[in-house]
């Protein structure tokens, strides 16, 4: 057995528990602990959430804290690594593997997901601290450090380190790739070009351009996610409605399949008699449901850290809409538009971008679903790799301090080019595995300091009933 055989076969083995049973039941408890103590914040006070962010979305907003970007920026940039290409291949994927039934229990993680992320966000504001250049700076590692206390700020370090290290592979390598093949491919179509020298290429324009907006730091990068982030989730949206709307007629039908198959349902498909246990359902329907909206994972709360905002409360409530977005909204589109479409599945294999290419294409035909899932694809990793750069200069300010940020962004913008022409392989493998691991100090520390959240949580809305 080689060297990387011998990674892969370790990484998988950690992989295994990270994503298996043992951190999922872990997420899942801890998320159950900060609803009890909220006192189901996330349901309670859902119109609250909503009517405090979605409903003020539009408003002009500005900041006068030359150290903070607006509320609405800080959830742009904090949305911008959340929505993924995981919403589009990673649906796909779990829906094929976990069966209809995935979708019901990623659903279920999200509902418990909302009072994770409204927690970590809530903690990052009332943690939070101006760094050397006055910038608002906060997250996992700085909850860790003023919350639990400095016998404590090794975990956070941990948490920098696998954050640190996630950054360049999920953050940026993975993300990049597929940005990079997307764009390929479709150049391919018109001329016929060396498909190494093309993804170079590609990959030196990427770093060109992530290089001019990373530079500028959260200010700039709050500028631009304002404007992508908007877009690009309306322009999937309502490409996904309109499938949803042109098979509107499959709705019950795909809703019956998506209940049932939670419970271990069989399903007639194909002809074929294909059945998934409660178990594989749930496993799938997890996994792809925290992975996705990142709820728990800590990275989020990094950039919530710098929203010029009143009070905890007031920004945590924007974690309670990003899982909302994320999951209910867009996954569940993905998931939708697929099994209303009448596309074949190929259930109980892996799947990806592929299936939803082929749900466009029974409306929009071949050649403008291909043009559109690139496009959204493109869209979706840049946004990722914006938001990501930002979570891995947090991690290396706090491990070596405020100098070490601008090395860490050369060397950021260095990586993009080589991720456009790596072979993914086991790079992806091992993010995956970091991303997973990042969660373990910041549950601690959630757990922990849930009777914050607690007290933070009812002084605020005692605070209203009495004005």
């Amino acid at each position: 057995m080689g060297l990387l055989d011998s990674i892969a076969e370790i990484n998988n083995a950690i992989n295994g528990f990270i994503w298996g049973w043992p951190v999922m039941v872990l997420l899942i408890g801890v998320g159950l602990l900060l609803t009890i103590r909220s006192h189901g914040v996330q349901f309670s006070k859902f119109g609250y959430a909503m009517q405090n962010t979605l409903g003020k979305i539009f408003r002009k907003t500005s900041t006068k804290d030359k150290g903070a970007v607006t509320p609405f920026q800080a959830l742009t940039t904090a949305l911008s690594a959340t929505v993924g290409t995981g919403n589009i291949a990673g649906v796909a994927g779990a829906l094929a593997l976990g069966g209809p039934g995935a979708i019901f229990w990623m659903w279920v993680a999200a509902l418990v997901g909302m009072a994770t992320k409204y927690a970590e966000i809530t903690l990052a504001i009332r943690y939070r601290e101006r760094n050397d250049k006055g910038d608002w700076v906060g997250g996992p590692m700085y909850y860790i450090k003023n919350g639990l206390g400095k016998n404590w700020v090794w975990l956070g370090g941990v948490f920098c380190v696998l954050g640190l290290l996630a950054s360049f592979g999920i953050g940026n390598i993975a993300q990049v790739n597929t940005m990079a093949n997307s764009i390929a491919g479709a150049f391919r179509q018109f001329a016929a070009v060396e498909p190494q020298s093309l993804n170079l290429i590609i990959g030196i324009v990427l770093a060109i351009i992530i290089g001019l907006i990373i530079i500028g730091g959260i200010k700039r990068i709050g500028k631009v996610t304002e404007k992508l982030v908007p877009f690009m989730a309306i322009f999937y949206i309502i490409g996904t409605l309109i499938i949803v709307v042109a098979n509107i007629k499959n709705i019950g039908p795909t809703f019956a399949m998506i209940f049932t198959g939670a419970f271990g349902g069989f399903e007639a498909i194909g002809g074929g008699l294909v059945g998934f246990t409660i178990m594989t359902a749930m496993k799938r329907g997890f996994s792809r449901g925290i992975f996705s909206n990142e709820a728990g994972l800590g990275s989020a709360p990094i950039a919530h850290a710098a929203a010029d905002t009143k009070g905890p409360v007031q920004q945590g409530v924007f974690g309670i809409f990003e899982v909302f977005i994320d999951t209910f909204v867009i996954c569940t589109l993905t998931a939708l538009s697929i099994m209303m479409s009448g596309v074949e599945i190929g259930w109980g294999a892996d799947a990806g971008v592929e299936l939803s290419t082929e749900a466009f294409s029974t409306v929009f035909g071949g050649n403008f679903s291909a043009i559109f899932m690139a496009i959204a694809i493109i869209c979706f990793a840049l946004s990722t790799v914006i938001g990501w750069s930002l979570y891995g200069s947090r991690c290396v300010e706090f491990l070596f301090g405020t100098k070490a940020i601008r090395v860490y962004q050369v060397i950021f913008v260095l990586v993009v080019i080589a991720g456009a022409t790596m072979d993914l392989g086991l790079v992806w493998d091992i993010s995956d595995t970091l991303n997973g691991m990042m969660a373990i100090p910041n549950l601690i520390a959630l757990a922990v300091l849930s009777g914050v959240v607690a007290k933070l949580t009812k002084d605020h809305f005692k605070s209203r009933q009495q004005q």
